[in-house]
């Protein structure tokens, strides 16, 4: 057997020489001791003979086979147990390296190879009574370099019965002897771009100008509002409004522009007085982010998320995807870097290379986004509201606009921001819950549009048909649970509906006929709601890849005597219903093309620059509306009397466009939680059949007030955006569009209150 290890080697000769020399000199002294016994009680001395031994049995200590011993430190290494290892460790190594530094060595080894896993083979073992070597392969399954096989070596020591390791950093690679030491060089390339549906960027690589105002040097105010409106393509008046209150010698953040964009150059913008610019070549996020909650933003690996990305061969000073598309498409954005790893002496000196992989182009992320309708849409739709707007082709489930409000700039996350050391901050602090996406995360009780889920259980259970009347004499209703409840037209101090048909009940929204039904469904089924519901995607998520999203609650019954009380709340869109914009733009659409559940898609197409993508648009069909085609027209018939029937909740607020665009929909008012402050809805869908495809729209303003003054109008400006190219008609509390003038809208062009009173659902 032959031991390579020098301090091994010499024990081993100097322990067979010395059993060498004791066998000799005890062989010796047996015979002369014998004689002398003989001689002296005068014995024959008997002749040289054979003689057989007396058996004596040893007690000995059985060692364990060493490989078994190698197979625990080997496990310890696939687990990353570093403890469990140095724990098999011999008394000496122990004493000649730390548990800390023992555990570095392997980090570190782990780091520099990008190492995903590992596999091993012990291949052969030799052995003395108290030295042993174990032979292993060594497979390490690497992020970035594929795998690196190394044949090496295990060296134990025998100890009270039990094999310890004598460690040396040539266990972990052979080539890390003599202090030798790995390196990882990393080629990164160029972060992938984001466009909208025409190939216009959302996100790509640019000089970004960061422009602020010091109030007190403005020496000519209505020039610098004049160009910085031009460049930053933003009314001159929410500029002002953005330094009014600050301190004269204070910077103020204004916003960002892409160099290309200013007339000039920043050169333009210093000359200014009162304008301060500060330029860095690094990611834009156009128009001030448009689609930031999409889109989303780059950062800093965060601390708590480091040994994961390390895990996926990241070195953890990258810039990385933090949040929206930036984030769930980061593999193909960043694509993969080159790697070479290098071998270098304890000095630092270049040994050779170990291994090396050519770097992987990132790809470019097509969205679905309409990048002109997603800006005017955030600028000019909700306005000072906090809420959301969802507009899906209504056909595929492509993603057209997706907004929140409030809104916030990505641009400000970007690492080494001027802008955005003033301002990150205060958004991650604001209540407001700037960085909520409401359009898919957002959760609200549904109000009356849910109303179209109760009619299609209504009408599929056979209980009611399109003509079944309902006589509202009073405007209130009591159901089984003692509860007296009543309508918005007498909280309004109007007249009750009258006797309606079902259909009609829908136009005019008309809560007792919806309580009555939702309870008439409950007898007949305590499930049926629960199950339309469900049956219309709501309490799951849509599936829409790219984008986080709540999957909201839809409440069933529960057994006692509150259960008719939570069956009557649901008939109407309340109690514990949660339901996001995106599931009922999703739904809606439904109802409009006939049935088909698509499910919502942002992501249009990925794939290199210049090359074929690897991922491509194709609607996908997640369900069907549980609702027969008869029905399904009823439902479509009377959502298009919201519009344009002569007492349909929302008909004063598409006057004129409704000649144009064919619109059906439905308002809600959804209780908040706040006394005299609903959530406004209002959700609709186009049939126009015409050159641009027909779209879904879901719009809710938190606490703004009744579905058909805020939500409506707002659907209203989003058509006329899609459509038309811009809004064409003023909100009644605007100065301008997107500039609110009141606090409290005044309402105006109402009809006479026996049509369409004010306030109605």
């Amino acid at each position: 057997m032959q031991y390579q290890h020098p301090e091994w080697k010499n024990r081993y000769q100097r322990d067979a020489a010395r059993r060498r020399i004791g066998w000799a000199v005890a062989g010796s002294l047996a015979a002369a001791a014998a004689f002398l016994l003989l001689t002296r009680w005068n014995l024959p001395v008997p002749a040289s003979r054979p003689s057989t031994p007396r058996s004596i049995d040893p007690v000995q200590t059985v060692m364990p086979s060493p490989e078994s011993a190698a197979r625990a430190f080997l496990e310890g290494w696939q687990a990353r147990d570093y403890k469990r290892m140095y724990s098999l460790l011999s008394p000496t190594s122990r004493e000649a390296v730390a548990a800390e530094d023992f555990a570095a060595a392997y980090q570190d080894a782990a780091f520099q190879t990008t190492l995903g896993s590992l596999e091993f083979a012990i291949l052969d073992a030799e052995m003395t009574p108290n030295d042993a070597r174990v032979d292993f392969e060594i497979t390490l399954h690497t992020v970035l370099l594929g795998d690196l096989s190394r044949r090496t070596r295990l060296l134990l020591a025998g100890r009270d019965g039990a094999w310890t390791v004598a460690w040396d950093r040539q266990t972990i690679l052979p080539e890390l002897e003599n202090g030798n030491r790995l390196m990882l060089h990393r080629e990164y390339p160029a972060r992938g771009n984001i466009y909208d549906r025409e190939g216009l960027p959302l996100a790509a690589e640019a000089e970004v100008v960061e422009i602020g105002i010091i109030p007190g040097d403005l020496t000519d105010e209505d020039a610098v509002l004049a160009r910085l409106s031009a460049v930053m393509k933003v009314p001159r008046e929410t500029i002002r409004m953005k330094y009014a209150e600050a301190l004269p010698d204070s910077y103020v953040p204004i916003g960002e522009a892409d160099a290309v964009d200013i007339p000039g150059g920043p050169e333009a913008l210093d000359a200014l007085d009162g304008v301060q610019t500060a330029s860095a070549t690094r990611r834009y996020y156009y128009g001030g982010g448009v689609g930031s909650h999409v889109v989303g933003y780059t950062g800093k690996i965060p601390q708590q998320a480091l040994e994961g990305y390390q895990s996926r061969g990241y070195s953890g000073g990258e810039t990385v995807g933090v949040a929206g598309l930036e984030f769930t498409a980061e593999n193909d954005l960043a694509g993969t870097p080159g790697a070479t790893l290098w071998l270098t002496a304890a000095d630092g000196t270049f040994l050779k290379n170990l291994a090396e992989t050519p770097l992987r182009p990132a790809m470019d992320v097509n969205t679905t986004l309409d990048r002109d309708l997603q800006a005017q849409i955030e600028r000019t739709v909700l306005g000072s509201y906090n809420g959301a707007v969802a507009v899906l082709d209504r056909d595929t489930g492509e993603v057209l606009a997706m907004a929140s409000s409030k809104a916030f700039d990505s641009n400000l996350f970007t690492p080494g921001s001027l802008n955005g050391s003033y301002l990150v901050g205060g958004i991650l602090a604001d209540p407001d819950s700037p960085l909520l996406n409401r359009a898919a995360r957002g959760l609200y009780p549904l109000g009356s549009v849910f109303k179209i889920i109760t009619m299609a259980a209504a009408l599929e259970s056979g209980l009611f048909t399109a003509n079944s009347v309902y006589d509202d004499a009073t405007g209130t209703y009591i159901g089984a649970d003692g509860v007296l409840r009543t309508d918005w037209t007498v909280e309004r101090e109007l007249e009750p509906h009258g006797e309606l048909t079902f259909e009609q009940c829908l136009v005019q929204s008309c809560n007792p006929c919806f309580w009555h039904a939702g309870e008439t469904l409950w007898n007949q089924d305590p499930q049926r709601l629960t199950e339309m519901a469900e049956g219309f995607g709501l309490g799951s998520a849509t599936g829409i890849p790219g984008v986080n999203e709540n999957p909201g609650y839809v409440p069933g019954p529960e057994t006692g005597e509150t259960s008719v009380t939570d069956a009557l709340n649901l008939a109407v869109g309340q109690g514990g219903l949660q339901v996001t914009p995106l599931q009922v733009a999703d739904f809606v659409a439904a109802v409009g093309n006939g049935g088909v559940l698509y499910r919502p898609q942002v992501i249009l197409s990925i794939g290199p620059a210049d090359g074929k993508p690897v991922y491509s648009f194709a609607p996908a069909v997640r369900g069907a509306l549980p609702v027969s085609a008869a029905n399904l027209e009823v439902i479509r018939r009377a959502m298009r009397g919201v519009v344009s029937d002569p007492k349909g909740t929302a008909r004063p607020r598409f006057v004129g466009i409704s000649q144009v665009i064919k619109i059906a929909g439905k308002t809600g008012t959804a209780e908040s939680g706040r006394p005299d402050e609903p959530h406004s809805w209002f959700a609709a869908y186009t049939f126009t059949e015409g050159s641009k495809p027909d779209i879904a729209v879901a719009v809710i303003a938190e606490y703004a007030g009744e579905g058909s003054t805020h939500a409506a109008r707002m659907v209203r400006r989003v058509m006329e955006i899609y459509f038309f190219g811009r809004p064409s008609t003023l909100y009644p509390w605007e100065a301008d569009y997107g500039l609110r003038a009141t606090d409290t809208p005044t309402v105006t062009e109402e009809p006479p209150a026996t049509l369409i009173p004010e306030g109605s659902e």
